[in-house]
């Protein structure tokens, strides 16, 4: 049948999902049957599938990085599955069901949308944005105006996202309002400074300070990189993999086992194991 959405403009949408997403429904409904469903899934809630959410995501965006289309499918797979999941627990209490989810969204795409489905006019990404976030300020109606307005979108905004790319968030925003160093030395000046606070925590023995200190540590090496234009996700996670690489082998030139080593031998290990990786790579340009 046809969706209407505004003037001539139309959409095609199924009478029902397709077999694949069908079938994903009857097996998770069948997992979430108290007769005969699986004991695991049974026990899940909302709050006990979170990391498995976070996971799936990152997992996503990690096949995305590697340009694996047959993990990236995989990985999708698997964070649909999350969405599938939580839409079963929520249609067992009767609140929403997966169909609700897919109308919300199509509706707010739509609603966000107006220049693909109405007669707005947005030349650039820059315009969408704008549009977009004009729109979604409306649909949360007025409110009582705010003493720190910047702080509290931001905090509704960074809720959802992992603390790196949060971090990153509020720093870019803060920045743009004016809350920002005269220089890069400054940066740095910050970080040493903050660096002294965490060995100070450290040496203290108070566990909660040093969390707190380690976190403004990071924090400001975040804003190292804004200023350097440069993702700390993406660069965290090049550091995870060629640890990785160069651990993996490491542990095979020990035969598995680390255990009783010296720091001396392991650490000529590693650079033997960094500097074959490096010409490795040469070789293959």
């Amino acid at each position: 049948m046809l969706a209407k959405i505004s003037g001539s403009q139309a959409i095609a949408t199924p009478h029902e999902p397709n077999a694949a997403l069908h079938e994903l429904i009857a097996v998770v409904a069948k997992l979430r049957d108290p007769n005969g469903g699986c004991p695991w899934d049974l026990e899940q809630t909302h709050q006990s599938l979170v990391p498995y959410v976070l996971e799936e995501a990152h997992e996503v965006a990690d096949a995305i990085r590697h340009g694996d289309d047959a993990h990236l499918k995989e990985e999708l797979g698997d964070l649909l599955l999350q969405v599938v999941l939580h839409a079963q627990i929520a249609q067992e209490e009767q609140r929403f069901d997966l169909e609700a989810i897919a109308q919300g969204i199509s509706e707010k795409l739509i609603r966000r949308h107006p220049h693909v489905f109405g007669d707005a006019v947005a030349e650039d990404s820059d315009a969408v944005k704008e549009t977009w976030e004009a729109i979604k300020a409306s649909e949360k109606g007025e409110a009582p105006p705010s003493a720190s307005p910047l702080s509290d979108r931001l905090t509704g905004k960074v809720r959802g996202q992992p603390a790196l790319a949060g971090a990153m968030t509020i720093s870019k925003k803060a920045a743009k309002a004016g809350f920002e160093w005269d220089d890069m030395e400054g940066v740095w000046e910050k970080v040493h400074e903050e660096l002294n606070e965490l060995k100070e925590a450290v040496a203290s023995g108070d566990k909660a300070h040093a969390q707190e200190e380690l976190g403004d540590v990071l924090f400001t090496l975040v804003n190292v990189a804004r200023w350097c234009g440069i993702d700390p996700e993406s660069g965290l996670a090049g550091t995870n993999q060629r640890f990785l690489d160069r651990f993996s082998r490491v542990e095979a030139a020990l035969g598995g086992d680390l255990q009783g080593r010296s720091i001396r031998e392991l650490e000529a290990l590693w650079q033997q194991a960094k500097a074959q990786i490096r010409n490795e790579q040469q070789g293959a340009v």
